[in-house]
Parts: structure tokens; sequence; C-alpha cells
């Protein structure tokens, strides 16, 4: 009786989830001149969310507390907060998000991307 209870608890549970986006950042400087920047830009999507990959322009002194991710009805909003002024260097960004429900597109700055195909 105890196991058909802890299974019923659990179900509930499962099925109560609030909406929620959390991302993890690493990023890593390439090179000293924004001219070297690949543009390229890959997802491998997995249980645990998405990953993406790409290189970016940004401040030298980027930290993790510069970008912010928020959900805005199916699309992923990430926001690279830079200042106007400074040098800037290429690092190459490694991106995971997870997220419930499920998004289709990610906007990173200005750039949306269509996310289709992944289990979220």
């Amino acid at each position: 009786m105890n196991k058909i209870f802890f299974l019923l608890l659990l179900v509930f549970f499962a099925c109560n989830r609030q909406p929620f986006v959390e991302h993890k950042l690493k990023y890593e400087k390439v090179a000293d001149d924004c001219k070297e920047r690949q543009s390229y830009f890959r997802l491998n999507s997995n249980f645990g969310g998405e990953r993406y990959e790409f290189e970016k322009c940004l401040p030298a002194g980027f930290s993790d507390k510069d970008m912010t991710t928020e959900r805005k009805g199916d699309t992923v909003l990430v926001k690279f907060n830079t200042p106007a002024a400074g040098s800037t260097v290429v690092y190459h960004v490694t991106l995971d998000i997870d997220s419930y429900p499920r998004y289709n597109f990610l906007t990173i700055d200005d750039e949306t991307y269509s996310i289709t195909g992944t289990n979220n």
C-alpha cells in the first residue's frame, strides 16, 4: 500500500512542474581581434537540455554575471550585457540550457534560431 501511495505522490509532483529556465555558461578567450571570430552555431540536444557552442565577441573583462536568460512564451532569451565602449575579444562560448516547458526558439541578443526536434 505504501508503494502505491508513494508512486501516486511521485506522479502528482512530476506533473505539477512550474515553468523555468536554467543555464550554465563556460567561456574561453580564443582571439584578441574580433575579426578572427568564426561564425558557427552548434546544437547538441540531450535528456538534460541543450548545449550550444559558438564564438562571440565580448568585452575583455566579461564574466558570468554579464549574461542572463529568461523565457518569453516558447522562446528562451539570452542576453549578453555588453558595454558600448572598451576593448573586445573573441570567446568560445559553451551554453547549457535546461528549460520547461519545451521551447522552440532561442534568441541570443538580436539573432533568433529555430530549435526543432529537441527532447525537452
